[in-house]
């Protein structure tokens, strides 16, 4: 999306949900003055959080992480994302330790796993798990507050059953699966797939991004299926689509 399309579908979401719930908006960049700018406009249509990544591709420094956070932290309630699979840079310990003491630090959205998780909850620094093949053990084993999600877009019901409402190793066994098939190319690939597969969205993908393959998407049938249709988000029945079914763009 453009950044344009990005703050109109924030102030959208609070329009729409803002009474209801709160809307984290995902307003950083691998630029400071992009961070700030974003951030900006998110908090001016009535965002009610930030969630800021590192600085990607262009990697910097451990002072530049903090110099970069200290600029977009004093804006408003703020959630860090640490996720080294797609920035390529880990934010350590001591970098997320030298901000937690910021009033605007709202905790972290941590992606490098459960000791990392305990490092931090032992610290009594709010954190959410960002793996959700791990996201049961983060929260009831290693003190995670809960997850930020991709498998709660297809099945928010039985997620919040997961966070909210105590252990449950046999219902997290049940969505591995799912969560597996999501992964099974980078996010959001399965994600928009599966969404266009249930009739919640219309089939078209924005390149670079193209739907899952053929097998993969018989392969959510029958996950759909073992799962129960009535778990998932929208009401028509779940099909396999052809790839003549989809549209693919490069301008819009």
């Amino acid at each position: 999306m453009s950044w344009d399309e990005h703050i109109m579908l924030i102030g959208h979401t609070v329009n729409c949900f803002g009474t209801n719930i709160k809307v984290i908006g995902n307003t950083g960049s691998n630029s400071t003055r992009e961070a700030i700018h974003a951030s900006e406009q998110g908090f001016a249509v009535g965002m009610h959080a930030a969630l800021h990544v590192n600085p990607y591709y262009g990697k910097t420094s451990t002072a530049g992480l903090i110099s970069h956070f200290d600029e977009v932290l004093p804006m408003g309630p703020t959630i860090i994302y640490n996720v080294p699979s797609r920035t390529g840079q880990d934010i350590p310990p001591a970098v997320i330790e030298a901000l937690s003491s910021y009033p605007n630090m709202a905790g972290v959205k941590e992606c490098v796993g459960h000791e990392r998780v305990k490092c931090y909850t032992d610290k009594g620094i709010t954190i959410w798990s960002g793996n959700d093949d791990e996201c049961h053990d983060s929260r009831w084993k290693y003190g995670a507050t809960g997850v930020i999600s991709v498998t709660s877009n297809l099945v928010p019901g039985l997620m919040r059953s997961l966070m909210f409402e105590g252990e449950n190793a046999a219902l997290n066994e049940k969505l591995l699966p799912l969560m597996k098939w999501l992964f099974s190319e980078p996010n959001p690939i399965g994600l928009n797939t599966a969404l266009a597969q249930l009739g919640v969205v219309r089939p078209v993908f924005r390149r670079p991004y193209a739907p899952l393959s053929l097998e993969k998407r018989t392969e959510f049938v029958r996950i759909v299926e073992a799962i129960g249709r009535e778990n998932f988000v929208g009401q028509k029945e779940v099909r396999v689509l052809d790839d003549d079914d989809f549209v693919l763009i490069s301008r819009y």
